[in-house]
């Protein structure tokens, strides 16, 4: 073999190597990456505070492990969530949220809407070509996966649609059998592609929650840390409208500050935001001020309280318990929430098999039985049963 065909062919290998590492080594890698507890994470509860935990119903309201390709029915060594953790930490209902955009250079100030991480993860994950180019597909897709995997769970776990759906979850746990549900949320309207229409699609796939933005301002409505960070749009309007309409619940995360003003005028059933922080303990522009806290509880909604750095600006259970405890000083034990941001490329205080470590901080604060009861499931039922449609 001559020295220039040999060369060809030891490129061509090399070439061969690299998309075969593109395909089946970065897209698990990136997650490992990117989805990490923080160094020696507490360790779940002991004692009266474990026992508590064992006869909870706990519901946390964020997190996007369908972003990933990663099998939630069989237990990982990376991440925060699968179906076997969740039912480790006794997570009742979890939200699983839909992420179809993020923009390059992502941050909690300004971002641009022209660019796109997603993409490249939807094409190295191998996804259908159908979401390679389409943010409504993506979301589409990512139903698909969470109702593939209720139904190859032996009854592990359900898809969560309707208030009866909830209801007859919650008796089969008190009746000892082991199942969880998964209820879709949407992290930014922008995958309705700009069409009021699109939201029926959405629907019909099973999504019963959805945030007008996530980390720019889009065809529905001003985001945080967008560049204008103005108000709702007439499509907007229009969607807010429908949402409450028809029941799906309104989630205010990463809204603008003028748009949460603007849904809090419209509210008619209780809003949320899923997933952040207060800036009382926190002070950036993500999180909420302590009159939006008392707008989003005089709708009867409630606030989840995350587990990552950019929420609580401390890393710990103390920091979780900080900002859960001022939301209830401000507008009450009714209105605390978990939202976690588990599987969001954020490193969190503990993964879904540890959360009873978050029962435990609770207890070490004071907090009476019933109120943590309240905060680690029973609000988000009562907000969700409040809003779900009936059959």
């Amino acid at each position: 073999m001559d020295r220039g065909r040999a060369v060809v062919i030891a490129i061509g290998a090399l070439v061969a190597l690299a998309i075969i590492g593109f395909f089946t080594v970065l897209p698990t890698w990136y997650d490992r990456h990117v989805n990490q507890l923080v160094p020696n994470p507490p360790p779940p509860a002991t004692g009266a505070a474990a026992a508590l935990h064992q006869r909870l119903d706990v519901v946390d309201l964020h997190a996007d492990p369908l972003l990933w390709k990663r099998n939630l029915l069989k237990p990982h060594s990376f991440g925060h969530i699968d179906l076997p953790r969740l039912e480790q930490g006794r997570v009742a209902l979890q939200v699983f949220s839909s992420v179809t955009k993020t923009p390059r250079g992502l941050n909690y100030d300004r971002n641009r809407a022209d660019s796109d991480n997603i993409t490249t993860l939807a094409i190295a994950q191998l996804q259908p070509t159908r979401t390679w180019d389409s943010l409504l597909q993506r979301s589409l897709f990512h139903a698909e996966k969470l109702h593939r995997f209720a139904e190859k769970s032996d009854g592990r776990l359900r898809v969560i649609r309707t208030v009866q759906d909830l209801d007859a979850l919650l008796a089969d746990r008190a009746a000892g059998k082991t199942v969880t549900g998964g209820l879709l949320s949407i992290e930014g309207l922008h995958n309705l592609e700009g069409k009021f229409a699109n939201l029926a699609r959405l629907r019909e796939a099973g999504y019963r929650m959805a945030s007008p933005t996530h980390f720019f301002d889009n065809e529905v409505s001003g985001s945080v840390a967008g560049l204008e960070k103005g108000g709702l749009t007439s499509l907007g309007r229009q969607v807010i409208r429908d949402m409450q309409r028809s029941g799906m619940v309104v989630d205010l995360a990463h809204a603008s500050h003028a748009t949460i003003a603007e849904v809090l005028q419209m509210a008619t059933r209780p809003v949320i935001f899923s997933h952040g922080g207060v800036k009382a303990t926190c002070d950036n522009n993500r999180n909420l001020t302590d009159d939006e806290i008392r707008g989003i509880a005089a709708t009867g909604g409630v606030i989840g309280i995350g587990f990552w750095d950019a929420a609580i600006c401390d890393t710990s259970v103390e920091g979780v318990v900080r900002a859960m405890l001022h939301v209830r000083d401000v507008a009450g034990v009714d209105h605390v929430a978990l939202g976690s941001d588990w599987d969001g490329a954020v490193t969190t205080v503990f993964d879904a098999a540890h959360v009873s470590a978050l029962t435990e901080g609770l207890m070490r604060a004071g907090l009476s039985e019933e109120d943590i009861a309240k905060i680690m499931g029973g609000n988000a039922f009562r907000v969700l049963r409040a809003t779900l449609p009936q059959e």
